[in-house]
């Protein structure tokens, strides 16, 4: 008897190839899903979209904002603080200040040199009202710390000169009884017996009021004392030794430091007190230019005008920007500082010093133009050219002009 499958016609020898390729083919698909669903830990990215976290590179070139920021601690001139807190301000726009936080530490400039050598404040910046104090800073701090130069880095960020500032109407009755205004006739006025009353007919003034700020703290009062010196000796070379100790120059100084008022720590605090109080606090005072110009418009509707003038003998500001070199500070930090320079340095923030009354260190920023606050407030007495600029003093000179004054001062 015939079985059914025997009807059937028998397979060729290309059938039977057909059918072992097929059988193969579906033994490597299974192989290939089976080893797919086990994980790659070779390296290779895999297909599925479940493992991608644990093997996907990171993109380095936009990394996610962790939060984290460099720290430069900036100590500086009171006389810089409406142009520097702006500076900030747009700095923290900028990609860069994302990455670096400026902290501000508002200090007279001879109490931000201290401050630094002392190192409590872990300062990575000082930036003083000028370089007068720079060798008496690096002296001290070689002896402190056994040598060494704790400056990495300086630039001039901007210049301005010293100035009288005298409320316009005092200037006025003050010229008409003096002609000009220079320290012999400041000494004069601060010793006139009946004051304001023999000066001008004006006995409701009282005496006559004249401020600087504290030599010990401050960079002008430092220089308060230096251009005394030059103005004595009529000299624009450095002061020498033997000017500082003269006896007449002493006895001079006396005259005018017995009777000073004043003696903030701070610059810009006094020709504030100056434009907040009125002529009660003082007739006149002697301050950085810029600082008269930031407040010439904030006096006129308070008191009335101000009137700028520039001593005949004069020394220049330079407010130079000293990133330090402490163990203090890292290479991170000591970038990051010089980060910030070079935006300080830029067109745009230099103009904007100007618009704070500095003469820019930038060479590039036009001073004499008609937006200029030279331009603009040359009726309160401005001017961009000087007569005589002296030479700054040395380190020994500086010493004894502080030691006589201090002598001054104790012996009232």
């Amino acid at each position: 008897m015939a079985h059914p499958q025997d009807d059937a016609p028998g397979l060729t020898f290309l059938g039977k190839l057909v059918l072992l390729l097929f059988i193969g083919a579906c033994g490597v698909g299974a192989w290939w899903l089976i080893a797919g669903n086990r994980g790659d830990t070779s390296g290779s990215t895999p297909s599925s979209p479940k493992n991608s976290t644990a093997s996907t590179p990171i993109d380095t070139s936009s990394p996610p904002e962790t939060g984290e920021q460099t720290e430069v601690r900036l100590a500086y001139g009171t006389e810089k603080k409406r142009w520097l807190t702006w500076a900030v301000e747009e700095f923290e726009k900028t990609s860069d200040g994302k990455k670096i936080e400026i902290d501000l530490i508002p200090m007279g400039s001879l109490e931000g040199a201290r401050a630094t050598i002392a190192g409590e404040d872990r300062i990575h910046v000082w930036s003083p009202a000028s370089s007068a104090y720079r060798n008496v800073f690096v002296d001290e701090w070689q002896l402190k710390y056994g040598g060494g130069n704790p400056i990495a880095r300086e630039e001039t960020l901007a210049l301005s000169p010293m100035v009288f500032v005298f409320w316009k109407e005092r200037h006025d009755a003050f010229v008409a009884h003096y002609q000009e205004v220079n320290f012999n006739t400041i000494a004069d006025a601060l010793h006139e017996p009946g004051g304001w009353g023999t000066i001008a007919g004006k006995a409701e003034w009282g005496f006559f009021k004249f401020g600087h700020t504290n030599p010990n703290e401050s960079n002008s009062g430092l220089l308060s004392l230096a251009l005394m010196a030059h103005h004595f000796h009529d000299t624009t070379r450095p002061l020498a030794m033997a000017d500082i100790v003269d006896p007449a120059f002493q006895q001079w100084l006396r005259k005018i430091e017995g009777s000073v008022s004043g003696l903030s720590n701070s610059t810009g605090n006094m020709m504030r007190d100056m434009v907040l109080k009125g002529p009660a606090s003082f007739d006149a005072i002697f301050v950085y230019e810029n600082v008269a110009i930031d407040y010439l418009k904030n006096a006129e509707g308070r008191w009335g005008s101000l009137q700028v003038v520039y001593p005949r003998i004069n020394l220049w500001n330079d407010n130079p920007y000293y990133i330090i070199d402490a163990d203090w500070t890292s290479k991170d930090e000591r970038q990051a500082a010089q980060t910030f320079l070079d935006f300080l340095m830029s067109e745009r923030v230099q103009q904007q010093s100007l618009v704070h009354g500095f003469r820019p260190g930038n060479p590039s920023i036009p001073i004499k133009e008609p937006e200029s606050p030279f331009t603009l407030y040359a009726k309160y007495g401005l001017r961009i050219d000087l007569p005589a600029i002296a030479e700054p003093p040395a380190s020994d000179a500086i010493n004894n002009l502080l030691t006589g004054w201090q002598r001054i001062r104790s012996a009232r």
